[in-house]
C-alpha cells in the first residue's frame, strides 16, 4: 500500500474515536429528557387563547421541572392574559432568574409592565433586549412598538 493511503488510514483510525466522543455518542450521557406533554398542551392552549388551561398545564410543567425557563415564561404569559399580573411577574422573574438572556421573558415582562402602567420598567427590559439582540430580533421590535403605542396613547 502506498504511503499516502496508509497515512490517511492511520490518521482516520487515530481521530475517529475522538470525533465519535466529541459528537456525544454515549447514549447514557446524551439522552434528551422526554418532552412533557403538558408543555405541548399548554402551547396549544395559548394558541387557542385558552389561558386558564394554559396556566394549569404550565403550572404542572414547572411543578415537575423547576429549572424550565421556557415553561415559566409561558406560565407568565398565560397568567398575564388572565389579568393576574402579580403571579405573572413572579413567573417571568423566575424565567429570567433561570435564564437572564431569555428574550421572550424580557419582551413579555415588558408588556406586563406596560399593562400595569410602569413604562419605565418596560424600557429597562427593552434596553436589555437591545444588548441581547445585536442585529435586532422580533422580541426587541415587538416591545419597542408596544412601548411606542403606549406612549402615543398616554397624554403627556
Amino acid at each position: 500500500m502506498p504511503i499516502m493511503p496508509r497515512l490517511f488510514l492511520a490518521t482516520l483510525l487515530i481521530l475517529a474515536p475522538a470525533a465519535v466522543f466529541a459528537m456525544g455518542s454515549d447514549p447514557a450521557t446524551t439522552a434528551a429528557r422526554p418532552a412533557d406533554p403538558n408543555f405541548a398542551e399548554g402551547r396549544k392552549a395559548i394558541d387557542a387563547k385558552d389561558f386558564a388551561t394554559a396556566a394549569a398545564k404550565f403550572q404542572a410543567v414547572v411543578a415537575k421541572d423547576d429549572k424550565n425557563a421556557d415553561a415559566f415564561n409561558w406560565l407568565g404569559y398565560a397568567l398575564r392574559n388572565q389579568g393576574d399580573y402579580e403571579k405573572a411577574f413572579i413567573a417571568y422573574n423566575k424565567a429570567l432568574e433561570l435564564d437572564p438572556k431569555h428574550r421572550g421573558a424580557h419582551e413579555y415582562i415588558g408588556e406586563a409592565y406596560l399593562k400595569t402602567n410602569r413604562p419605565e420598567k418596560a424600557e429597562e427590559h427593552l434596553k436589555t433586549l437591545s444588548s441581547l439582540c445585536t442585529f435586532g430580533c422580533a422580541e426587541y421590535t415587538e416591545l419597542k412598538n408596544k412601548i411606542a403605542a403606549y406612549r402615543a396613547a398616554k397624554p403627556s
